[in-house]
């Protein structure tokens, strides 16, 4: 029989036993990011109650996998690993698996055709610095970038950039108009977990250890498409990306890193 365990309560009143021997573990607890707040700005926060939570996760379901969706994610995945002492392949934040989706919707409606003939990634951290991968974006193999160089570009005269900003902006304004976000990044989650639950072997752009990738000397969690099986994290995919993009992660990369490298009693 299944069972689905929601707990309310403060992390010091919680009694981990009931979670014991879960397969996977998914993280939501955290304070609320606040209008116009950014998601970085939530790590002090947020690290003080992880603090309480995953070593209780962790002592109860040692071969667990951790699937962490608190804001600012990026960083709280590698909080995560860093408090749980599990292997990197097993502690996975949601990352842009739905900047992504929203990603694809919205250059899929411009173009005039369904989401899922459209293929593109967003990349790097979830939130500001996060990457469009326009040298990636085609349509049954069209690649947008050849058909429009400038794509993504200031000198872009078609403006995709902008829809970029709206996958960005996109959780600003639903918090400004109700306070949360819940239902998407709930499909979100849901579509990761199936991939691990089932052994699917699809391909999610989810947060994971990137150091030694693309030049990324820091221990840093950012998102890279990766194939999420039972084991959590089996392999990622190495993207053709255009120098600009390599640098955008970079970028990424060190914006978390400068939070990160303060941060104490991990």
């Amino acid at each position: 029989a299944k069972r689905c365990i929601k707990i309310q309560v403060g992390p010091s009143f919680i009694d981990y036993s009931v979670t014991a021997n879960s397969r996977i573990v998914v993280v939501t607890a955290g304070v609320r990011q606040q209008e116009g707040e950014s998601r970085l700005n939530l790590v002090q926060r947020n690290v003080n109650i992880f603090k309480h939570i995953i070593p209780q996760i962790v002592r109860y379901s040692p071969d667990c996998i951790i699937l962490v969706v608190s804001n600012p994610v990026d960083v709280l995945t590698y909080v995560t690993w860093k408090l749980s002492g599990l292997p990197m392949h097993r502690v996975i934040g949601s990352g842009t698996n739905l900047d992504s989706a929203r990603f694809r919707y919205l250059m899929a409606d411009k173009l005039g055709i369904h989401p899922s003939s459209f293929n593109g990634w967003i990349l790097g951290e979830h939130g500001d610095t996060s990457v469009p991968v326009w040298s990636g974006a085609n349509v049954a193999g069209v690649s947008l970038q050849t058909l429009n160089p400038n794509i993504g570009t200031e000198e872009d005269e078609e403006n995709w950039k902008e829809t970029h900003k709206m996958v960005v902006d996109s959780a600003y304004e639903v918090i400004k108009l109700k306070g949360y976000t819940n239902w998407a990044i709930g499909l979100s989650v849901a579509d990761l977990t199936e991939s691990i639950m089932r052994n699917m072997n699809r391909i999610h752009p989810v947060s994971t250890m990137v150091q030694g990738m693309y030049g990324i000397g820091e221990e840093v969690y950012l998102s890279l498409p990766c194939v999420l099986n039972g084991g959590g994290v089996s392999s990622v995919v190495n993207m053709t990306l255009t120098q600009e993009e390599v640098g955008q992660l970079q970028d990424s990369a060190s914006t978390l890193w400068d939070i990160q490298k303060d941060l104490k009693d991990l």
